[in-house]
C-alpha cells in the first residue's frame, strides 16, 4: 500500500529502490535527476518521502546498505511486484537509473547504464560479474531505449552486447556545483592549507582496474619526492589495499604515503582544493566524477586517455597513458614544478566543469523518455 499519498494513475513510474539516504554514484545521479523530470509528472517509486512529488511506498531494504541480500530482494521485487505496480496505476513507462526492469511482462521501460567494468574487469567468483553477463543484456534487450553517461560506455554497451546504436543515447552526468567551487576565488590557497607538505590527491576505490599501483611506483619515482605526500581519499579494502600498503613499504614511502580511508561529502572539496593536482590514473570508468569535481574545484587534474575520461576532461587537463608510469610520473613532476601551468590547468578546469550541470543532464534525459509515453 502507498503509506505517502492518495494512489494516482501514472504515466510515468521511476524507480528509486536503489537509492540510499547517503552519497554514492547511483544515489546521486537519482536524487540530482527527478527534480528536472517534474513536467512529466512522475510517480516515484521510494522508501523515503519527497513531498513535492507524487510518491509510491516500497519497502526499505532493497539497496546496497543490506549488501548481497538487499541487491538480490531488489531484483526478486523487480520482476514479481513491480509489474504489479505498473499495472496498477495504469503506468505506460518505467525509468531505472540503472539496468534492472522486470524481464518478459508487459513493462516498457528505459533504463540508465552506467558503466561496464565488471565485463571488462571480470571477476570469475564476483556475483557483479555473472549479472552483468547474463541479467544485463537481458534487461537492455528488451527496453524501449538505453541511456548511458558517455560516449565510451555507449561504445561497449554495442561491443559486448550487440545493440544498436540507435538504441542509445548518451547523456553526460555532472556535479553539485554549490558544492565543489574553486575556493581560491574565496580564500588564498596559503589560508586555506596552511603549513602542510604539498601532496597529490587520489580520490576512489582501491580495485585493480584504478591503477594504483602504477601512481605509487609513478610517484616514487618523482625527482625529490621527500618534498612530497600522495593522498588517497577513499573507502579502504582488504583485499586490494593491503597489497598497496606492501608495494609502499617495499619502496621506502611509507611516510609520504597517506590512506584518508572514507571522507565525509562535506569535507571532499577542502581536501580537493589543497593537492597539487588530482592523479586518477585510472584504467576505464562510466564517466569519472572526481575529474569533473576537482575540475570544478580549479584543482589540476592528471587522468587517462581512456574511456570516458577525455570526455569529460576535455582539454583542461594532462592525458596520460594510465599504463605508461614514466609519462604518469613526468606529468606530477611537471605539475609540481610549473606553477605557470598549474594556475592554466586551474582556469581552464574551471571553465571546462562549468559545461556540464545536473539541468542539462535533466532535461536530455527528458527529451529522451517524452518520446515513449
Amino acid at each position: 500500500m502507498n503509506g505517502f499519498s492518495l494512489i494516482e494513475m501514472s504515466k510515468i513510474l521511476f524507480n528509486l529502490s536503489i537509492v540510499l539516504s547517503q552519497p554514492t554514484g547511483i544515489s546521486n545521479y537519482a536524487k540530482n535527476l527527478f527534480p528536472f523530470l517534474k513536467t512529466l509528472n512522475p510517480t516515484l517509486l521510494t522508501a523515503q518521502n519527497y513531498p513535492e512529488f507524487n510518491c509510491y511506498s516500497i519497502p526499505d531494504n532493497l539497496t546496497p546498505a543490506q549488501g548481497s541480500k538487499g541487491h538480490f530482494d531488489r531484483l526478486v521485487w523487480t520482476q514479481f511486484q513491480l509489474p504489479k505496480i505498473y499495472e496498477k496505476l495504469k503506468s505506460q513507462l518505467i525509468f531505472s537509473p540503472l539496468p534492472e526492469a522486470p524481464l518478459y511482462t508487459d513493462c516498457r521501460f528505459i533504463v540508465m547504464v552506467h558503466d561496464l567494468i565488471p565485463l571488462r574487469f571480470p571477476k570469475l567468483l564476483s556475483p557483479l560479474t555473472h549479472y552483468s553477463r547474463f541479467y544485463v543484456p537481458q534487461v537492455l534487450a528488451q527496453a524501449q531505449h538505453i541511456i548511458c553517461n558517455s560516449h565510451a560506455t555507449a561504445n561497449d554497451i554495442i561491443d559486448f552486447y550487440h545493440i544498436s546504436a540507435n538504441k542509445i543515447t548518451p547523456i553526460p552526468l555532472a556535479h553539485d556545483a554549490n558544492h565543489f567551487r574553486p575556493l581560491h576565488l574565496e580564500n588564498s590557497r596559503q589560508d586555506a592549507q596552511p603549513t602542510r607538505c604539498p601532496y597529490f590527491l587520489y580520490i576512489g576505490r582501491h580495485d585493480p582496474y584504478k591503477n594504483l599501483h602504477r601512481l605509487i611506483t609513478a610517484f616514487a619515482a618523482l625527482s625529490h619526492n621527500g618534498e612530497y605526500e600522495l593522498w588517497f581519499a577513499g573507502p579502504q579494502d582488504k583485499r586490494f589495499t593491503r597489497l598497496l600498503q606492501t608495494q609502499i613499504q617495499e619502496l621506502g614511502i611509507t611516510d609520504k604515503v597517506k590512506f584518508l580511508n572514507y571522507v565525509p561529502y562535506s569535507e571532499l572539496p577542502k581536501i580537493i582544493h589543497g593537492a597539487i593536482a588530482l592523479v586518477f590514473p585510472s584504467l576505464w570508468e562510466g564517466f569519472g566524477f572526481p575529474v569533473l569535481e576537482a575540475m570544478a574545484c580549479g584543482t589540476p587534474v592528471i587522468t587517462s586517455n581512456l574511456s570516458s575520461l577525455p570526455e569529460v576532461a576535455g582539454d583542461a587537463a594532462i592525458v596520460i597513458n594510465p599504463y605508461n608510469v614514466e609519462e604518469m610520473t613526468q606529468a606530477m613532476q611537471t605539475i609540481a614544478t610549473d606553477t605557470a601551468l598549474r594556475q592554466h590547468l586551474s582556469t581552464q578546469s574551471i571553465n571546462r566543469a562549468s559545461q556540464f550541470s545536473w539541468e542539462k543532464t535533466g532535461l536530455a534525459t527528458v527529451k529522451v523518455l517524452s518520446r515513449y509515453v
